[in-house]
């Protein structure tokens, strides 16, 4: 087991850096560079500017600024904001709390709302229900993230009121308190169901197909045979033989959570990770925006590495192979 997870993060290392030279690579041509909204002087000359480059290494070859930039990286120096004039770092730290806060949450609903939903569907397949069941679930996959979280905002945040359409708490209140509590999870509501009703479709569909599955395997159909009651074959051979795939995908859908978040904080202005990663975008923020590329990916591998050694854990097979 300790050999397969030793032998699992040693894969990840070197993925890890060939993502961070593609970042960097790719970086190079976006337009600007790590000197673009430093000087805000408009009539500083060009030859100011180029001994500015000169002096961060602009100038040098790719393969040395990579070298300065990684090493600096892997001290905790990701740059410095031009437009937050804070280290990248301090700005990353501030935002991702909020943003794991709405991945964990949307987490908990997807799994509350896809378990029964995959269960009543795969359980009851071909009936009335498993149709409804099934035809959320192609709404689910059709309709786009960004205009369900419009359409959610705009009910129950502007014509119902019933959530906060903005913000990560009431401005006002004191951290630590129990009013900063209970605002901070209701500004959290909102944004979480709506990723967790879209979120959830593909593990509904996923947990109803292994229940279908697993009902015509042979085991199952022996203990049928001797008489074993049909709630009794459910609960200790199908639910549970069906629902460790879909636990041993939880590293994949924390990851996806993490960095799929974009485009629900940029509609209700949550200030996590993924609303800095849109506005940086806009703004050409280019040191914001190089540091997140990279923390999404090394956030993608990381949860591909979790879903892996839980994998191993449900199936010992996969360590042999």
């Amino acid at each position: 087991m300790w050999k397969f997870i030793v032998r699992r993060i040693l894969v990840s290392i070197p993925q890890i850096f060939v993502l961070s030279i593609l970042v960097f690579i790719m970086a190079q041509f976006m337009p600007g560079d790590a000197l673009t909204g430093l000087i805000n002087d408009p009539d500083i000359t060009p030859e100011a500017m180029q001994a500015q480059r000169e002096k961060l290494g602009l100038d040098n070859p790719w393969y040395i600024q990579y070298k300065d930039w990684i090493v600096n990286a892997v001290q905790g120096d990701l740059g410095k904001s031009f437009s937050h004039k804070i280290p990248v770092t301090e700005l990353i730290d501030q935002r991702m709390w909020n943003t794991i806060w709405l991945a964990f949450l949307s987490l908990v609903f997807i799994y509350a709302i896809a378990v029964p939903l995959g269960i009543l569907s795969g359980r009851y397949n071909d009936t009335l229900l498993d149709k409804t069941i099934t035809g959320y679930t192609y709404v689910g996959f059709a309709a786009p993230t960004f205009i369900f979280g419009l359409v959610m905002v705009f009910f129950f945040g502007f014509k119902l009121q019933w959530f906060p359409t903005g913000g990560s708490v009431a401005p006002g209140l004191e951290p630590g308190t129990w009013e900063y509590v209970v605002s901070k999870f209701q500004h959290l509501l909102l944004p979480a169901l709506s990723i967790a009703l879209i979120g959830t479709v593909s593990t509904v569909q996923y947990l109803r197909s292994e229940i279908i599955d697993t009902k015509q395997k042979d085991f199952i159909k022996l203990a049928r045979s001797k008489g074993v009651y049909e709630s009794r074959i459910y609960n200790k051979h199908i639910f549970r033989n069906s629902l460790l795939p879909v636990a041993a995908l939880i590293g994949f859908e924390v990851s996806s959570l993490v960095t799929g978040s974009i485009f629900i904080e940029a509609i209700f202005n949550y200030p996590g990770i993924g609303q800095l990663f849109f506005q940086s975008i806009l703004i050409r923020d280019y040191s914001v925006v190089t540091a997140l590329v990279l923390l999404f990916g090394v956030i993608m591998i990381l949860g591909a590495l979790l879903s892996d050694i839980i994998m191993s854990i449900i199936d010992p097979r996969i360590r042999i192979k």
